[in-house]
């Protein structure tokens, strides 16, 4: 017996039908629902949320985090709403879609993108992290607070990792950061925060 393979969406058709409540993103053409996150996963994103606004605040920087934006590569049928999404506001006139969806497609408006890792992990380490950097965005954060993701991006035996994505010659070079490590941020040099402090945001 043949599967039926689902009918490809649009990101015009997505964008429209997006509904208010629950979360969803746009995978290639498909449609996927979300999951409701762990109790956990709401604390350190959060958490993050609030470090990184203090950080912009601070700089004076004209940067704000949305509460519902979609992020669209420019070469697929993709949506997607991470975690935590820094916006620097001076950009949006440059972007086709603000207006009308709430969605950016430039890496220039996207000074730095969080996701928090959930049990589809693979989706954050492999296919956001290189539409991310196709995209251009300068800096992308992995938060993998239960060490759920495979062995190379959380160590042998797994543990608690977060990891750093800089943007170098169009390309991502990873830093990686466990337990009393100091997290480096490019876009924010100034930031004094350890693995340990994002991990336990979550207890």
């Amino acid at each position: 017996m043949t599967q039926a393979q689902p009918k490809l969406v649009t990101f015009e058709a997505f964008a429209a039908w997006r509904p208010e409540n629950g979360r969803y993103e746009l995978h290639d053409g498909i449609i996927v629902e979300m999951a409701q996150p762990l109790g956990g996963h709401e604390k350190v994103t959060g958490f993050l949320a609030r470090k990184v606004t203090l950080e912009f605040d601070k700089l004076d920087l004209p940067y704000f985090i949305p509460k519902k934006v979609l992020v669209k590569p420019l070469e697929n049928e993709s949506g997607y709403e991470p975690d935590v999404l820094l916006i620097n506001d001076n950009n949006l006139v440059n972007e086709p879609l603000w207006k009308k969806s709430s969605t950016v497609i430039y890496g220039a408006s996207i000074p730095l993108i969080v996701e928090v890792v959930s049990t589809n992990w693979d989706d954050d380490y492999y296919m956001k992290q290189g539409r991310y950097e196709s995209m251009g965005i300068p800096e992308y954060w992995i938060a993998d607070y239960l060490g759920l993701g495979a062995k190379k991006f959380t160590g042998n035996p797994k543990q608690p990792t977060f990891s750093v994505y800089q943007l170098i010659d169009e390309e991502y070079q990873v830093s990686q950061f466990r337990g009393s490590d100091r997290i480096v941020s490019p876009t924010f040099p100034q930031l004094n925060l350890t693995a340990q402090q994002i991990f336990d945001a979550a207890l």
